[in-house]
């Protein structure tokens, strides 16, 4: 066993000081940010520059799952997980080069609108708006919950609920009262803590085995001894069956291994994750949202560069420390059996997550043990600050618009406000579910219900984008065939749950010896072909739907531009809807036709301002609390007019945030072949 944690007065202080600058950081962002308007609450109003949307991004993906999921997967079986990181790496940049262009010429806030947007009607963006909660909710959410208090329980042995409920309300106080902004300032600070914490255990747990290449000779050499711990554990069961298990596997030195390999099996990879991986960095509404905010499409690409580069460190600084735990701690993270597991870490399914933890106690001294719970408190931090932000703006605007239609913009960040706090409660009431699931088992389980769900919405995002054929009824039925065969699968998949090692495996074939990632691919594939099948036997979708919304239409646009012919084409189609022009929604009362109506900063409508500070457009009247309350909301700003805006006007709009400078035009470029070329060579190096 490890010995046992302690937590001293220099660990204490350092903790402390992160949580004081996070705050000051939440309420700096309080105090300069527009947090009245829907632009300035959910889109931070576009006024993000390109270093802190990629540190963000990098902090929003890298939770405290991935310090104790990607670190136990290392040590349970060597490379395999950081292929996911890699894979980031170049998906990441389609995001950038493809996606968001569309997104900004289509002025969407939320992934289901465009899906509404592109294809029309209700029905898809309902299903993708209630799937998005229910994933957020209950896997992302839960998979944060368990994993932060993991680490709490193993390093500082805090009491859990009550640490549980102090950093989500910590979250959602920061959440709710800076919106996004908020979000990705105190994402900026989180990601260079992370970095810095994680590097220095990486650097001091590599000199304890001799440097990388003597971590991977000691790897392959990490078996627990079987004699010592029948030994410390005299009543427990030896079962043969769970030998198979116990060494390190021959290729946990590679990435991408044979076709049926029981963790990566390559082309499942290729095929199928990576189209369900393509829902997560190019479709899901926490990654998507925090570009959207960028300055311009400059800064776009310039923040999934950054973050491309970034998800290089993952795979150094949690895969590999994950793996010189199981060196240290071959006999505790290599459990013999069942019983031994739940002697070790009150799992019976494995005890490979506490990888992590248990090196931060063993390696790092005093005051640096410090750094790294505040490292893990930043990973939740980060990933619940996220889900609240980006779940709330699906709600918000894909789900509780459609149930009022006439609504004010005050009205609309209330409720973003108030939807975080019923999430707040609900991951409070989830945190006992959580610890009643086994967290071997949970992982996996997480991971197969993004693949089993996700494949047929990237179908249905990318024939959105690249054909300008499929319409609205070919998607709903793409999406439809594709869920329901997803659903049933995940439905069999926890009927059939995997046995632990001292058990026979009665699963049906089809669930045993079918990776879930091959299964991925089929729904990925038979989504598409009824989309694309039902779509040519039916009626093309209006010119309207395809004209900002495909990256046909974009090109055709750029085309226009350069032959001199665009203010012609502008001429004859109507003006965009009026609840959207570059990510912001006019969502206030309707105006009379005389009113006139503009835009001012980068997108930013008079009109979205006019119920600002104001009750039903009065002034607030009361005392100072009442006032107090009002700032500290949000609601503090004068009104102004509302005024109509010309078609001509959003053209000039969309034209600056989709400009790019010849200069950064080529250092954008020349960044995007540089970091593909080196995600391909880490993908061809450590698989070979």
């Amino acid at each position: 066993m490890a010995r046992a944690a302690t937590l001293e007065v220099a660990d204490i202080i350092v903790v402390a000081i992160y949580f004081i600058l996070v705050l000051a950081i939440g309420f700096l962002a309080m105090w300069k940010a527009n947090r009245s308007t829907v632009s300035g609450y959910f889109l931070a109003g576009r006024s993000m520059n390109w270093a802190a949307i990629g540190a963000s991004l990098f902090v929003s993906n890298i939770g405290s799952e991935h310090f104790i999921g990607l670190a136990g997967s290392g040590a349970a079986s060597g490379f395999s997980v950081a292929a996911w990181e890699f894979n980031a790496l170049l998906l990441l940049q389609l995001l950038g080069w493809m996606f968001i262009p569309v997104y900004i010429l289509s002025g969407v806030y939320t992934m289901p609108e465009y899906l509404s947007r592109r294809y029309g009607g209700r029905r898809l963006k309902v299903y993708f708006a209630a799937l998005s909660l229910i994933l957020y909710i209950f896997t992302k959410l839960s998979v944060d919950l368990y994993a932060g208090a993991l680490f709490i329980k193993e390093s500082l042995g805090w009491n859990l609920y009550l640490s549980i409920i102090l950093l989500i309300t910590m979250t959602a106080l920061l959440t709710v009262t800076g919106g996004l902004v908020a979000v990705i300032y105190t994402d900026t600070v989180q990601a260079f803590l992370m970095i810095a914490g994680a590097l220095c255990l990486t650097i001091i747990s590599l000199f304890k085995v001799g440097g990388l290449e003597g971590m991977m000779i000691k790897y392959m050499q990490a078996t627990p001894n079987i004699t010592a711990i029948s030994q410390s554990f005299p009543n427990l069961t030896d079962p043969e069956s769970c030998h198979l298990h116990l060494n390190p596997k021959p290729d946990a030195l590679k990435i991408l291994r044979g076709p049926r390999d029981p963790d990566l099996p390559w082309p499942g990879f290729l095929l199928g994750q990576t189209p369900a991986s393509i829902w997560y960095w190019c479709t899901d509404q926490v990654i998507v949202q925090r570009v959207l905010a960028a300055k311009n499409i400059a800064h776009a690409k310039g923040s999934t560069l950054m973050a491309g580069f970034l998800k290089i460190l993952p795979m150094f600084i949690i895969v590999i420390p994950g793996m010189i735990s199981r060196i240290l701690f071959a006999d505790e993270l290599a459990c013999i059996s069942p019983e031994h597991c739940m002697e070790v870490c009150e799992s019976a399914a494995g005890c490979s997550n506490v990888a992590y933890p248990r090196l931060v106690m063993s390696v790092m001294p005093v005051g640096l043990r410090g750094l790294m719970m505040a490292v893990m408190i930043a990973a939740l931090m980060s990933d619940l600050d996220s889900i609240f932000n980006s779940a709330s703006t699906i709600f918000t605007l894909d789900i509780y618009k459609m149930l009022r239609k006439r609504v004010s913009p005050r009205e609309l960040v209330i409720v973003g406000r108030l939807f975080v706090v019923f999430m707040v409660i609900i991951s409070i009431a989830w945190v006992p579910v959580i610890i009643e699931m086994q967290g071997g088992q949970m992982f996996y389980y997480i991971q197969e219900v993004s693949d089993y769900l996700t494949p047929p919405i990237a179908a249905l995002f990318l024939l959105g984008v690249l054909c300008h054929r499929c319409n609205e009824t070919g998607a709903f039925w793409g999406g439809m065939v594709g869920f329901a065969l997803g659903a049933l699968r995940l439905v069999l998949a926890f009927v059939y749950r995997e046995p632990h090692c001292d058990q026979p495996d009665e699963r049906p074939s089809f669930i045993k010896d079918v990776h879930f990632m091959y299964v991925a691919a089929i729904l990925f594939w038979v989504s598409a072909l009824v989309t694309v099948v039902v779509s040519l036997c039916t009626p093309p979708p209006r010119r309207e739907q395809i004209r900002t919304t495909t990256l046909w239409g974009l090109n055709k646009r750029k085309r226009l531009k350069q032959q001199g012919k665009a203010a012609e084409d502008t001429n004859t189609l109507k003006p965009l809807n009026q609840e959207t022009l570059n990510g912001n929604c006019l969502l206030g009362k309707e105006k009379s036709e005389d009113q006139p109506n503009k835009l001012h900063g980068r997108g930013v409508r008079d009109g979205e301002e006019e119920e600002e500070g104001y009750f039903g457009g009065r002034e607030v009247e009361g005392g100072r609390c009442l006032k107090v309350l009002e700032w500290f909301c949000g609601f503090h700003e004068k009104p102004s007019k509302a005024q109509v805006i010309t078609v001509q006007e959003q053209e000039k709009i969309v034209d600056e945030l989709l400009y790019e400078p010849p200069r950064a035009r080529i250092i954008l470029n020349t960044g995007l072949v540089v970091i593909c070329s080196v995600g391909i060579f880490l993908f061809i190096y450590f698989s070979l």
